[in-house]
C-alpha cells in the first residue's frame, strides 16, 4: 500500500495522479474481507501533507460516495476513522465530503434503527456554515429530519431543540410536505412533555387536512385517524380546565370520534360519567409509556387524569360522601382519594 500511495504521490500530472488514487481506493475497497487498515492508511495519505488539497478533496469525495460497498461494521470502523482524521482540517472538508460521510452513516444507522445515532451523525453537520451556504428549505428538511429520527426514539429534548430551528424556517416554507412533517414532529413533541391539552390541538388540526395528496406524499386515512384518536387521547388526559372541556366537546361532535375505538371513554368523559376500573384498564392498553409515566406521588398520568376526571362525576351526583365512600365507588386508594 505504502508503495502505491508513494508512486501516486509522485505523479506530476494532476488527471493521472487523480486516476493512480482512485485505482488504488477501489482496490482497498473491493478487497474481501474488507482491509480496514488499507483503508486507513489511504485516509491517512489523502489528509497529510502529500496530496494536494484540489486532489485529496476529489478523492474523499469518491470516497464519501463508495463507503457503501464495505459491510456495515467495516463501514462504521472506516467512516468513523475518517471524520477523526478529516477533524483538524474540517474547514478544508466540510463543504461536500464531511457532509457526506455523515449522510451516509446516518443512512446505515436509520436502516439498523439505531434512530438517535443516525440524528446525531446529521446533527454534527454545520447547516449555517458560510462556505455551504444551505437555503431555508434544506436546512428545513434537515432539521425535520433530525427531529423525525430523536422522536423514534421518544427523546423529545433534542427533537424540539431542532424543530425550534424549523419553526424560524417553516414560516415562509412553501413545502407541503415539510411544513405536514414539522407539524406531526411538533404534535409529538408536545404529546412527549406531557402538554397534552396543547398536543390534542395539534394533532386535531393535522386530522383535519383535507387534501389527500400534498406533493408526492400520499395522505393516508389511517394516519389521520391515528392523529384524531391521538387527539382524543390527549384531551382525556389532559388537566382538567375550561379550555379542555372545550375541546372535548369539540371531539365529540365530530362525527368522526364516533367511529374509533376509543369512543366510549371520549363519551363517559364528556358526559361527565364515572369511568370503571375495567374500562380504565382497556383505555390504558392504548396508551403509550411516556402516557402511564410514574408521577413523584408514584401514581401516573393515567391515574391522576382519572381520578380527577370521577371525582368530577361523583361531585355532579354526590352533595356529600365519605372517603371510604367515595374510594368504594371509585375502586381506588383512600390516600390518592384524600390526596386528590
Amino acid at each position: 500500500m505504502d508503495s502505491a500511495l508513494a508512486s501516486a504521490a509522485a505523479i506530476a500530472d494532476q488527471r493521472q495522479k487523480i486516476e493512480q488514487y482512485r485505482h488504488i481506493l477501489a482496490s482497498v475497497l473491493s478487497s474481501s474481507p474488507p482491509d480496514i487498515s488499507q483503508a486507513k492508511r489511504f485516509l491517512d495519505h489523502m489528509v497529510s501533507d502529500e496530496v494536494p488539497l484540489v486532489v485529496s478533496r476529489q478523492l474523499l469525495q469518491t470516497f464519501a460516495q463508495d463507503l457503501g460497498k464495505l459491510e456495515s461494521e467495516a463501514q462504521k470502523e472506516v467512516a468513523h476513522y475518517a471524520l477523526t482524521q478529516i477533524q483538524p482540517r474540517v474547514v478544508s472538508f466540510e463543504e461536500q465530503q464531511v457532509v457526506v460521510i455523515r449522510e451516509k452513516l446516518a443512512e446505515l444507522y436509520e436502516s439498523e434503527q439505531q434512530w438517535s445515532k443516525a440524528a446525531q451523525m446529521l446533527s454534527g453537520i454545520d447547516l449555517d456554515s458560510g462556505i455551504r451556504m444551505l437555503d431555508d428549505t434544506n436546512k428545513l428538511s434537515k432539521c425535520v429530519q433530525i427531529a423525525r429520527l430523536y422522536l423514534e426514539d421518544d427523546d423529545a429534548v433534542n427533537a424540539e431543540a431542532f424543530i425550534n430551528k424549523a419553526s424560524f424556517l417553516v414560516t415562509n416554507s412553501q413545502q407541503e410536505v415539510l411544513n405536514l412533517q414539522y407539524k406531526v414532529c411538533y404534535a409529538r413533541i408536545l404529546d412527549l412533555k406531557r402538554r397534552f391539552l396543547e398536543a390534542a390541538l395539534r394533532y386535531y388540526d393535522i386530522s383535519q387536512i383535507e387534501q389527500r395528496q400534498i406533493g408526492e406524499e400520499e395522505i393516508d386515512e389511517n394516519a389521520l385517524e391515528q392523529a384524531l384518536s391521538a387527539a382524543v387521547t390527549c384531551t382525556i388526559l389532559a388537566g382538567a380546565g375550561p379550555q379542555r372541556s372545550r375541546v372535548l366537546a369539540t371531539l365529540y361532535k365530530d362525527e368522526r370520534c364516533s367511529k374509533l375505538k376509543i369512543y366510549p371513554i371520549l363519551q363517559k368523559v364528556y358526559l361527565e360519567r364515572i369511568l370503571r376500573k375495567p374500562e380504565i384498564d382497556a383505555f390504558a392498553e392504548e396508551l403509550r409509556p411516556h402516557q402511564k409515566a410514574l408521577l413523584p406521588d408514584r401514581s401516573t398520568v393515567l391515574d391522576r387524569a382519572m381520578i380527577e376526571h370521577n371525582l368530577l362525576s361523583a361531585s355532579k351526583l354526590y352533595t356529600n360522601i365519605s372517603f371510604d365512600e367515595l374510594r368504594t365507588l371509585l375502586g381506588i386508594d383512600p390516600r390518592k382519594v384524600a390526596c386528590s
